[in-house]
């Protein structure tokens, strides 16, 4: 396995927000974490992370505890792609981008020439080559999230964990990001709203609820309507796509 979670615990004050958490991944899986507004999912991922260190439980990348790994040989096994990234505003875009090459140089040493291609790569990926030489500060919140996103894949990680990363984006740019998520040769477990794009894009799921993982699995076993009334409080219809094969949701209003 890739990344593990043993009976994690993570608690705000006296709240606690991840419950329990145990979970699996295999290496090269794209992972599905669903589940509604402040269940966990995001203190959840900063935890698998290393950006907050668990309560009780364990965190481990093939067998390592995460907690007794050096921040740098961390970085450069685990990029994470927050919802809202801050960045200095006198940046161009593919300084940003450079940002994710950091972890892979030594602190006396600049950069290496294997880094242009790195950025330039990343920034084609996520269609912002174009605007490689443009100011942060005028993009917009889709376009800065592309940004981030290409500096996480400019970082070469083995795990990436994303937190509703097509959160800002068009509906052209969130199929194209998903897809290009889908076929990465890492692991990576995305927190997403949209069931539907879960469904298509994802080899499995968690669903959080209230803190605690209630159900895994690939998308067309355990997605079902009595599973979303459960979680969500929606009436749904599920039916198999016959245009891509997998589950595709209907919302009864």
């Amino acid at each position: 396995m890739s990344i593990v979670a043993e009976h994690i615990t993570w608690r705000a004050g006296n709240k606690v927000i991840v419950d329990d958490v145990s979970l699996s991944v295999a290496a090269g899986e794209t992972v599905g974490l669903i589940g509604p507004n402040g269940c966990g999912k995001s203190s959840l991922l900063r935890v698998l992370a290393g950006l907050r260190r668990p309560e009780s439980g364990r965190v481990t990348l093939d067998g390592k505890n995460i907690a007794h790994m050096a921040r740098k040989q961390l970085a450069r096994r685990v990029a994470f792609v927050e919802q809202h990234s801050t960045t200095e505003s006198g940046m161009r875009v593919r300084d940003v981008v450079q940002l994710g090459r950091i972890a892979h140089h030594s602190p006396f040493a600049g950069g290496h020439p294997h880094d242009d291609e790195c950025v330039t790569a990343a920034l084609q990926k996520v269609d912002m080559l174009e605007k490689s030489g443009q100011p942060w500060p005028g993009l917009s919140g889709g376009e800065r999230q592309r940004v981030q996103i290409a500096r996480a894949l400019a970082q070469m990680p083995t795990e990436i964990l994303l937190d509703e990363p097509t959160n800002h984006l068009d509906i052209h740019h969130q199929l194209q990001l998903m897809q290009l998520i889908s076929t990465l040769p890492v692991t990576s477990i995305v927190a997403i709203h949209d069931l539907n794009h879960a469904a298509m894009f994802c080899d499995s799921l968690l669903v959080m609820h209230q803190g605690k993982i209630i159900a895994t699995g690939t998308p067309g076993d355990i997605l079902s309507e009595a599973l979303l009334w459960e979680v969500f409080r929606v009436r749904t219809k599920i039916e198999i796509s016959r245009f891509h094969g997998k589950k595709h949701i209907h919302f009864m209003v």
